[in-house]
């Protein structure tokens, strides 16, 4: 059964990969006919308007927001995964079942809930009101933030279970070496700590950034129209303006990005394994 398996993995790739992209990349070529789908008269005209600067914002923001998700969800998954790879072995399954429970329920409907909790009447400016922090609600959905906020409690988990993974193989020993030739806490964490947690990091942060540039529902339903993203401009192209050959060219130019970024983290973790080696 395995050997069929493999056997039809590049048949899987060719039907399910190659072709829908084949085809993609030929629409992109294609220009916009009057009923708003595809006529066939090749142009590059469609990656000519990429270029203008409204499209370029649209990519440089999505860019910068997708880095900062993944900056907050490093920030909190890298202390939470520590103390998760320290406690008792009885009660590490328990807990990483909480990291996964959100998994079970539909994306959507937890953003959905984060709407919720953001709204002028919600119940986080519920809370600050009633606590006397502020005199009135403060305005927190549509915003940058508020899609950040969304995209890092979507894909947390993302970046908690690779990290976790790599404190798990971290040798203690080394660090207590470490604490016994005089180095202070920083210095453990530093140089000791970070570089044998790197590949989980550098894991982490794909597995955040990549789909963060594609989230177009956490932009819609929390940064309204406001806060366009790559996801959401692919999708008003394809759905709302009905300009699939303009849409094709901006989904080719994300899967480069997303193959850009691939080729540096296999880069990363050749160099990785080659420092490694030298140590060695």
């Amino acid at each position: 059964m395995t050997r069929i398996s493999l056997a039809l993995l590049p048949l899987w790739l060719l039907l399910f990969t190659l072709l829908p992209t084949l085809l993609v990349l030929a629409v992109s070529l294609l220009s916009r006919d009057e009923a708003g789908f595809i006529a066939p008269v090749p142009t590059l005209e469609n990656y000519h308007r990429l270029l203008d600067p409204i499209y370029l914002r649209v990519f440089v923001d999505s860019l910068l927001t997708a880095a900062l998700a993944t900056l907050l969800c490093l920030l909190v998954a890298y202390p939470f995964a520590w103390v998760l790879s320290r406690v008792e072995r009885r009660w590490r399954p328990a807990l990483l079942t909480l990291v996964i429970i959100p998994f079970w329920t539909n994306s959507l409907v937890r953003v959905y809930a984060i709407r919720s909790l953001l709204a002028a009447k919600g119940a986080l400016n519920s809370l600050l009101l009633a606590l006397g922090l502020i005199d009135e609600p403060v305005r927190l959905l549509y915003s940058g933030w508020a899609v950040s906020i969304g995209l890092v409690y979507v894909l947390l988990p993302f970046m908690i279970l690779p990290l976790y993974s790599s404190f798990e193989k971290l040798d203690p020993r080394l660090i207590e070496a470490a604490a016994d030739l005089g180095a202070s806490p920083l210095a453990r964490f530093r140089h000791v700590i970070v570089p044998l947690t790197l590949p989980g990091i550098a894991a982490g942060c794909l597995l955040v950034f990549l789909p963060a540039l594609g989230l177009f529902y956490v932009t819609d339903v929390l940064g309204g129209a406001r806060n366009l993203m790559i996801g959401a401009l692919l999708k008003d192209q394809f759905l709302d303006a009905r300009d699939w050959p303009f849409g094709a060219a901006a989904s080719l130019v994300v899967i480069g990005l997303l193959f850009l970024f691939l080729a540096l983290y296999r880069l990363a973790q050749r160099r990785m394994g080659d420092a490694e080696g030298a140590d060695v």
